[in-house]
């Protein structure tokens, strides 16, 4: 592809698909991006958060802005495989053929969400694995391509048992989805009436076809000027106790690229690690996360053609930094040596001086201090 085409449809992804999704979604800016980053690139987004904070909505007025097929399926303990896949074509089956009718199910559709994912069971398990990660649906002597675009999935929880971890894992971007500050709450009020008088909204302009040649598009990106520095990063957040595994490390260079793309460039720049923020695996992992990614960010040389998410610093929560110090802790009373710690107090401390001054700074700073004595008496 030309690179006059590909920087035309990174347009029009912007103006016809992100731009107004944020204009109706107020304080969703990083999570529309997100959702852009991973349309591009062909993977898979997590969205965490309470009831009520949006996730539903931002996936269907996404969905709602391309023209192509989409499934979406609320899960539950009880869920069976023929809700997602398809039951058996009964014509078929009276022939003898085992064959799945998959017909407006999940492996003919463009954009596939799955609210509730975590509500996942056994019976569907294998599947939903092989589909996330495969782009395959396979039942008995059956094969199939799917062509989904770009699967989200959504929960007010994180997993707690294996087999669950093994399908969040799938997701290989992440994003805490919460209600917005009460400063903009004014605005929020104004633009979801605006949504609701305009209704379903504008007919879809950008289609499943042109997506999948901009998603081929990622391939001719240039990722060697940040190599060195994609590196680095991987190594302090190994360091620091994220777990990155060799596959999920080759994976995020498709973000990176698709960063890239989506601002024009086929070439990545040090501002496109920005998208690394999102691969934590448990809440309290955020703020190192943050801490260690902004430190990569501010040694890259800013340009107005970064990607916007680039320059985004937020404060800490002070509730994810003492969740932080908490999981800390509880490792050190079960292992004074435990080989991490210091690398991942260091981080959340760096994040302290982020606090505006007040009590919480204190607090946190005192049982930061704590922490630090406790790790210089240790064997």
């Amino acid at each position: 592809m030309n690179p006059a085409t590909i920087a035309d449809l990174a347009r029009r992804l912007d103006a016809e698909v992100l731009a107004p999704l944020k204009q109706a979604f107020v304080g969703k800016d990083e999570i529309i991006d997100l959702m852009g980053v991973s349309l591009a690139a062909r993977e898979n987004l997590f969205l965490y958060g309470p009831p009520g904070t949006a996730k539903s909505a931002l996936v269907h007025s996404l969905a709602a802005r391309i023209h192509g097929h989409t499934f979406d399926y609320l899960l539950s303990r009880f869920t069976e495989p023929n809700e997602l896949f398809g039951p058996f074509d009964i014509r078929r089956l009276r022939e003898g053929d085992l064959v799945t009718n998959t017909e407006g199910m999940l492996p003919e559709a463009d954009i596939v969400f799955l609210d509730e994912l975590l509500n996942a069971n056994s019976a569907i398990l294998n599947s939903l694995l092989m589909a996330l990660n495969e782009r395959i649906f396979r039942r008995g002597r059956e094969t199939r391509a799917i062509p989904a675009l770009f699967f989200a999935g959504a929960s007010n929880h994180l997993p707690e048992d294996d087999a669950l971890h093994a399908l969040f894992d799938r997701f290989l971007l992440r994003v805490r989805c919460g209600p917005v500050p009460e400063t903009q709450l004014a605005h929020v009020l104004s633009a979801g009436w605006e949504l609701e008088k305009r209704g379903s909204g504008e007919a879809a302009t950008l289609t499943a076809a042109d997506l999948r040649e901009f998603q081929q598009a990622v391939r001719q990106v240039d990722l060697a000027p940040v190599r060195s520095a994609y590196l680095d990063l991987i190594l302090k957040l190994r360091h620091a106790g994220i777990d990155i595994s060799d596959r999920r490390a080759v994976r995020l260079q498709r973000v990176i690229a698709a960063s890239a793309l989506l601002c024009g460039r086929l070439e990545a720049r040090t501002s496109d690690l920005w998208v690394l923020r999102h691969v934590w695996d448990r809440e309290e992992q955020i703020e190192i996360i943050e801490s260690i990614v902004a430190a990569s960010l501010a040694a890259g040389k800013a340009d107005a053609a970064d990607h916007p998410q680039s320059r985004t610093a937020r404060a800490p929560d002070p509730d994810i930094l003492a969740a932080g110090l908490d999981e800390i802790a509880g490792r050190l009373s079960s292992d004074p040596a435990d080989a991490t710690a210091a690398d991942e107090l260091r981080q959340l401390a760096s994040r302290l001086e982020w606090l505006p001054a007040g009590v919480a700074r204190e607090d946190l700073s005192r049982r930061v201090e704590a922490l630090w004595k406790k790790i210089a008496l240790a064997p």
